[in-house]
Formats: C-alpha cells, sequence, structure tokens
C-alpha cells in the first residue's frame, strides 16, 4: 500500500538496493557523506504495524547497512535512528559519526558546532564506491 504525496512511498532517490521489501539509499548530505536509509517500501509508521518475520528483515537490514558503513567508513561511531516525526512512513537512519563532524557529539539534527574541513569531507565521499559496494555484497 502507498500514501498519495508521502516522499517515501514516491522514492525518487537512487537505490543503492533494492529489494521486494525495502531499499537502502546514499543520502545526498554534504556533510555526512556515508549517511544511509532503510526504507520499507509499504506505507507504514512504526516497527510494530509489521508482521513479526518482517520486523526481522528490516532489523537485519538495519545491522548489515551499519557493518558496511563501519567496515569502510570508520566512525568513531554509527548512530541508528527511527524517527519519522517529518515524514511518517517507516525508514531507519544508519549515520556515520566522527569527532570533527559538523554536529558531534549532538545529533545531526542539532545546531551546527563546527564545519569539517572540506579535504576531509572530499576524502570520505571517496569511500562512497566502496561503502555501496559492500552493500550491495551483503545483499546480493
Amino acid at each position: 500500500m502507498k500514501l498519495v504525496g508521502c516522499e517515501l512511498c514516491d522514492l525518487a532517490a537512487p537505490a543503492v538496493w533494492r529489494g521486494p521489501k525495502f531499499s537502502v539509499i546514499l543520502v545526498d548530505d554534504a556533510n555526512y557523506p556515508g549517511f544511509c536509509r532503510v526504507i520499507w517500501h509499504e506505507h507504514v509508521r512504526e516497527m510494530s504495524d509489521l508482521a513479526g518475520e518482517d520486523r526481522l528483515l528490516l532489523n537485519e537490514a538495519v545491522f548489515q547497512v551499519e557493518e558496511a558503513v563501519r567496515e569502510v567508513m570508520e566512525p568513531l561511531k554509527v548512530n541508528v535512528a527511527s524517527l519519522g516525526n517529518v515524514v511518517p512512513h517507516l525508514h531507519w537512519h544508519v549515520i556515520p559519526r566522527y569527532a570533527d563532524d559538523a554536529h558531534f557529539p549532538a545529533p545531526v539534527w542539532a545546531a551546527a558546532a563546527r564545519a569539517t574541513a572540506p579535504e576531509v569531507l572530499e576524502a570520505r565521499r571517496a569511500l562512497l564506491p566502496r561503502l555501496e559496494a559492500s552493500i550491495l555484497r551483503r545483499f546480493t
């Protein structure tokens, strides 16, 4: 089931991997190379809306993406969040965090505390093809 007007039901971003029940995308965020989303295809609001086997499937997908981010991006920490306050469609954020990122140690949605050096961000962006390959390897 899809909801007309829901930006995640009508996902326009290209997927790194698309399966029958969920997709994995790389978020185009200049400050956070390696920021991924795992998006459930059917329009549901909460994990508890899913059948038990689908909850396990989605949880495992989030863990696989987290492992790919850790392997390739080598962050200090990984933030995993399912908020959906703005877009009430089930999705998970998997965000690599570093001591020099714009918001650390606050959430990425807080006010920025600093600017990360452009050369550092460029080096992290250079890892994105490897991250995509790692995600694909885990799901195919």
